[in-house]
């Protein structure tokens, strides 16, 4: 294979997860109107039994609003709200009294504003105590004899991988390879990797997709590492350079709902597959004669958040792991009255069907709280206060949980998408421990 030349240092921009977890390059939406709610202390955090007073203003083109109804409502995280009212703001400013938590948790203020016929959100998040939030989790007895039997069939069948050269996305700096391996007797995982145009063995990353379906090409923020192989993979055993239609046709049929496929069967969820498929693209890096295998990390966000636990899980050759906005977290939340992350089961009337033994009995063994109580290589976790999508009652269930070395980044204001400077911290993390 060719080796290509360092690679240019590239920052990407902010992405946005649009949808369930799906990443695309966006900002937060600036808009005319502008709903701000801040909390009274600067780090959103409290202790259980304090009481936060949340300051509202609410701007139009940077003026204060005269004379502005806004409603607001007060919930525990992700929950259905406990209290909503109105008030008038005469100078567009006003002060909310959010009330207390007596446990360990989140309470989210969210402000409301029309505006003819559009409504503007506002929220914040206060948090109480949130290092002892502990997860409902709980883990199964058999948990590392299960996935431990997995790996070891799946370590039967041979990686085989073809590597076909991508010329239009190659650069003087690095070339870009189509890759795929075998995951199965019949399945395959396909990825797109960046390899350093110049002679040596180099550390690798590895990086774990949000949800969605959709294609893959170059992960621009991965590149931005340098002397580094990047391999980034989908999950769903579809190659990554097809039409869009394609993609937008399986979202929509065979592949829809995916998250919620054989959940009934804790050996034919869809998701033992992937959590597989992940762990053997560590070891498709780990085979190629440019990489060293002792120097191998692994990050993503949302879904990919939760595939790094997992994959540093199951593969030894991780020598740490990144994740922001972690989801697949405390699954079984909803069910003791409290904020899960996505993909959110049991949280409406719609998953009547999932509140049985056999779907509460295949969850325990894909909880990224189980994966994050085994980890065993430091960890870096990222995350909002703001995030709806993956709750912060459900990513402090995971951290908590990691008994090893770890960090964590907290962007408070952020919801379910990233920041420039989340990048860089994770590039920065990464690089100290792999270069």
């Amino acid at each position: 294979m060719k080796r290509l030349l360092s690679i240019l240092s590239l920052v990407c921009v902010a992405i946005m997860f649009v949808g369930v977890a799906s990443v695309k390059a966006a900002t937060p939406s600036d808009r005319a109107i502008k709903v701000i709610v801040m909390p009274d202390h600067l780090d959103w955090n409290y202790k259980c039994g304090e009481k936060p007073v949340f300051k509202v203003l609410v701007l139009k083109h940077h003026s204060p609003m005269q004379n502005v109804e806004i409603r607001y409502e007060l919930s525990e995280d992700n929950m259905p709200a406990h209290k909503s009212e109105t008030m008038v703001l005469k100078n567009g400013e006003g002060v909310i009294k959010l009330g207390t938590m007596k446990v360990p948790g989140f309470l989210r203020c969210k402000v409301y504003v029309k505006d003819g016929i559009n409504t503007h959100r506002g929220l914040a998040t206060a948090g109480f105590d949130v290092e002892k939030i502990e997860p409902t989790a709980v883990m199964p007895a058999d948990f590392d004899a299960f996935w431990q039997k997995a790996m070891a069939e799946s370590a039967k069948i041979p990686l085989e991988p073809v590597f076909t050269l991508m010329p239009e996305q190659c650069t003087h700096q690095y070339n870009v390879y189509n890759v795929k391996f075998r995951n199965g007797e019949k399945d395959f995982i396909y990825g797109v990797m960046t390899v350093p145009n110049k002679p040596g063995k180099f550390p690798a990353v590895l990086k774990v997709p949000g949800a969605n379906v959709r294609p893959y090409a170059v992960a621009k923020d991965m590149v931005a590492l340098g002397d580094v192989v990047t391999l980034k993979v989908g999950i769903h055993g579809i190659p990554i350079d097809m039409e869009g239609s394609v993609y937008s046709n399986l979202k929509q049929g065979a592949l829809k709902n995916y998250n919620r496929i054989n959940i009934q069967d804790r050996d034919k969820y869809y998701y033992k597959r992937v959590y597989i498929g992940c762990a053997r693209a560590v070891d498709f890096l780990a085979s190629l004669d440019f990489v060293d295998a002792d120097r191998i990390a692994v990050c993503g966000g949302s879904q990919g958040g939760a595939l790094s636990f997992t994959t540093a899980y199951l593969n030894p050759k991780v020598k740490c792991l990144y994740a922001y906005y972690p989801a697949l977290a405390d699954l079984g939340g909803y069910l003791h009255k409290r904020s899960a992350g996505w993909p959110h089961l049991f949280r409406t009337n719609s998953d009547d069907a999932l509140r049985n033994e056999k779907v509460l009995n295949t969850i325990k063994y894909y909880d990224i709280v189980n994966f994050a109580r085994k980890t065993r290589v430091p960890v870096k976790v990222a995350l909002g206060y703001n995030d709806t999508t993956c709750c912060p009652t459900s990513m402090f269930s995971v951290y908590n949980s990691v008994p090893t070395s770890k960090e964590i980044y907290i962007l408070n204001e952020i919801g379910h998408y990233i920041y420039e400077e989340m990048f860089q911290d994770r590039n920065k993390w990464l690089l100290e421990r792999i270069k």
